[in-house]
């Protein structure tokens, strides 16, 4: 058959359309949106078909189907994280407890009590929701919660600084993700960075004598997601903070990551704590909500009242405040922090850094057992010892101690298995070292096994 007989043989657009409305394969999106994706898929089939190639009336209506998949379902959806990365920047970081989920179902299913005051019926206040649960959980005078930390830092030296001089280490001066550079955000707040000390070695002195009328704050950045090492010299945040009283300059402490706890009930290193920082005497601390805290993506403002009320009242405050969902989340997640006993319980990511190893061994062992029944004869499965991370710019020389399961295909390469996965109902993202698929079963949460195995086996099937 010549290559004008074959592409005669090629459906119609609407005729395409048509067989997936008759087969329900539309989904509820409109033709005209379906119009699009079958001409597109057309074209690709004429020229394959004019290069030789083939195009089976099937495969088109399969082509069409998963072209309008990736176009028009919602993209953002659950995820099963078998990286063997905690707080996964990619896959949304800390994942949400219990009780922050239905927090956050109870202020969406209608309207909420978002900014009124029940007693009088008159306008309320959004960060009333939070304020004392921080204060309380962090020993800090006030406190409110802006989008993200990127905009507490912003937002602290705009309203503190604005205009003017802001001291900071030159070793602090840190590049978070997405290429986000610490000098960036301070020149868009408005204040005028003066670097102090050298890459490695920062002394007390050097601070005093950058300190002219134009300084309006110390700045001390925590070094959160990289380690300096060898001959090195750090200011204190006690020493900064006496210097800060003795000259009248507020001192605001970016921490970063948000620890609430003592991470050594973990066996992990300690990290400084909110608590800490504030009892320091910092002005303002600042960090996230959706790394060690574990809640949703959010930046924290707290410490002295008259610092925070600044901040809050500054026009900026506005255009970074929370929505009523973040709110919520928030609100529970730091509920369960009144008791440490009880958000290491409840909170995913004190859970799954608290586990023993020897548990994550136990649920390798177990994934491994039900994959290899799955797989059969299509991959060979077994279980090996890993390291994982705590990730989200947290912790960047800890090791944490892991297992996964590691599945080598027969037939396919492990690269072909890592993208069907995340090809998968529910995403299953793993990663793919020394010739092998590796399911780390660090940070998965309970019931991920079942959504693997699931994943796995449409996968073997049509072996």
């Amino acid at each position: 058959m010549d290559e004008h007989a074959r592409l005669r043989l090629l459906p119609s657009v609407e005729g395409l359309v048509g067989t997936l409305e008759a087969r329900g394969l539309l989904g509820g999106i409109p033709r005209r949106a379906a119009t699009l994706c079958a001409r597109e898929v057309l074209d690709d089939a004429r020229h394959r078909l004019r290069s030789g190639g083939e195009a089976a009336p099937e495969a088109l209506v399969e082509a069409t189907a998963a072209l309008l998949r990736r176009r028009f379902d919602l993209s953002l959806r659950r995820a099963v994280n078998a990286t063997g990365v905690v707080l996964h920047t990619n896959l949304g970081r800390a994942p949400l407890s219990d009780a922050a989920r239905a927090a956050v179902l109870e202020a969406c299913v209608g309207y909420s009590t978002l900014e009124i005051n029940l007693e009088d019926g008159s306008r309320g206040a959004r960060h009333a929701h939070i304020e004392r649960l921080l204060t309380t959980v962090t020993g800090a005078e006030a406190g409110f919660a802006v989008n993200n930390n990127a905009a507490a830092v912003t937002l602290a030296l705009a309203a503190l600084a604005g205009g003017r001089e802001v001291v900071v280490a030159r070793g602090e001066l840190v590049e978070i993700g997405g290429s986000f550079r610490m000098p960036d955000v301070m020149a868009q707040s408005g204040a005028r960075l003066v670097e102090v000390g050298t890459t490695n070695r920062t002394y007390l002195s050097d601070y005093e004598a950058a300190l002219g009328p134009q300084a309006a704050l110390l700045l001390k950045v925590h070094r959160s997601n990289f380690t300096l090492r060898g001959f090195v010299h750090d200011v204190s945040l006690q020493e900064l903070a006496t210097l800060g009283q003795r000259r009248s300059l507020p001192v605001v402490y970016d921490l970063g990551s948000g620890c609430l706890v003592d991470l050594g009930n973990a066996g992990l290193p300690a990290e400084p704590t909110i608590g800490d920082a504030v009892g320091t005497g910092a002005d303002l601390v600042l960090c996230s909500g959706d790394k060690l805290l574990g809640g949703p993506q959010a930046g924290l403002v707290v410490g002295r009242r008259d610092a925070v009320e600044r901040c809050r009242r500054h026009p900026l405050a506005r255009a970074m405040r929370l929505d009523k969902l973040s709110l919520a989340a928030l609100a529970a997640t730091l509920q369960a922090y009144l008791d440490p006993a009880r958000a290491w319980r409840e909170i995913p990511v004190l859970m799954t850094l608290g586990a023993p190893p020897a548990r994550r061994r136990r649920r390798a062992a177990a994934l491994a057992r039900a994959l290899s029944r799955t797989c059969g004869s299509a991959a060979s499965v077994s279980v090996v010892a890993t390291t994982g991370e705590v990730g989200g710019g947290s912790l960047p020389d800890v090791a944490v101690p892991s297992f996964a399961v590691a599945v080598r295909p027969e037939r396919a390469r492990p690269e072909q298995w890592a993208a069907r996965l995340r090809a998968a109902a529910v995403p299953v993202v793993a990663v793919v070292r020394d010739d092998a698929l590796l399911l780390d079963v660090l940070a998965m949460l309970p019931g991920d096994e079942r959504l693997v195995r699931a994943a796995v086996a449409d996968i073997v099937r049509p072996a």
